[in-house]
C-alpha cells in the first residue's frame, strides 16, 4: 500500500470515537456489550481504508464488524465513510494487529477476514506476512473453536505461502479458489477497491476458507 500521509487524520479519528477507538481503548472481551447486541462478531486484520468492512455492515446487520489497521492515515477514510453512512454494526481500532490478544478476548471472534495485504515477497520479511504462523496463533487464541478465516489475495505467491502455513499449522482448508469471481462463491462477494481494481484488469482471485481443527 502507498501511504499518503495526512496530518488531520489523527484528529478526526479521535472527533468520531462513536466509529473508530485506539488500540488501548479497545474493549476487548466486551464487544457484544459495546455493540450492545449479541450478534455474531466478524472482525478484519489490514483493514486499509475500510470499503469492504463498510460494504459488509450494510448488507449485513446482523452481524457486528471490527477492523483493524495501523495506519491512521489510511484509515481514516474508512472511518469518513462510516460517519457518512452512519452503520450501527460497525467500529475500527488504529492499532496493529501484533496487539491482536489486547483487542479482542480468547474465544470472542466469530469469523476473521484478511484481505490483499501486502505480500512481503522476500524470504526476509516471512514474519511480517499475515498468515505468518506467529499471527496464525493470535487469530487461533481470538477466534471460537469453530471461526473461519478468509484469505484473498490476488498474489499467487503468497496465496501459495499461505495454504502452505495454514496447513502445516493444522488447519483444516474448507474451501479453496483459484479464481473467485468464476466460482460459486461469487455471488454475495463483497470486494475490496484492491479486488474491483485487480479483477478489472482480468487478474485471478484467489480465496480460501479455514479454520483450526
Amino acid at each position: 500500500m502507498r501511504l499518503r500521509y495526512k496530518p488531520w487524520a489523527s484528529d478526526y479519528i479521535n472527533e468520531n470515537k462513536k466509529y473508530v477507538k485506539l488500540a488501548e481503548d479497545a474493549p476487548a472481551g466486551r464487544w457484544k456489550e459495546e455493540f450492545g447486541n449479541e450478534r455474531p462478531l466478524h472482525v478484519e486484520v489490514g483493514t486499509g481504508k475500510g470499503k469492504f468492512l463498510n460494504d459488509m455492515s450494510l448488507a449485513n446487520p446482523d452481524i457486528s464488524y471490527v477492523g483493524v489497521e495501523v495506519y491512521d492515515s489510511v484509515l481514516v477514510t474508512g472511518v469518513q465513510r462510516a460517519v457518512e453512512e452512519e452503520p450501527d454494526n460497525l467500529c475500527f481500532i488504529n492499532g496493529d494487529v501484533f496487539f491482536l490478544e489486547d483487542m479482542f478476548a480468547e474465544n470472542e471472534v466469530d469469523q476473521l477476514y484478511i484481505n490483499f495485504t501486502d505480500p512481503w515477497p522476500k524470504k526476509r520479511h516471512e514474519k511480517r506476512r499475515l498468515t505468518y504462523s506467529l499471527f496464525l496463533e493470535l487469530y487461533k487464541k481470538v477466534l471460537k473453536s469453530d471461526g473461519i478465516i478468509q484469505f484473498k489475495t490476488d498474489n499467487q505467491g503468497l496465496f501459495e505461502y499461505s495454504l502452505e502455513s495454514m496447513s502445516q499449522f493444522g488447519m483444516k482448508l474448507e474451501t479453496v479458489r483459484l479464481d473467485l469471481h468464476h466460482s460459486e462463491e461469487a455471488e454475495g462477494n463483497i470486494m475490496t477497491e484492491y479486488e474491483a481494481k485487480f479483477s478489472e484488469k482480468g487478474q485471478p482471485i484467489y480465496m480460501v476458507r479455514a479454520r483450526f481443527q
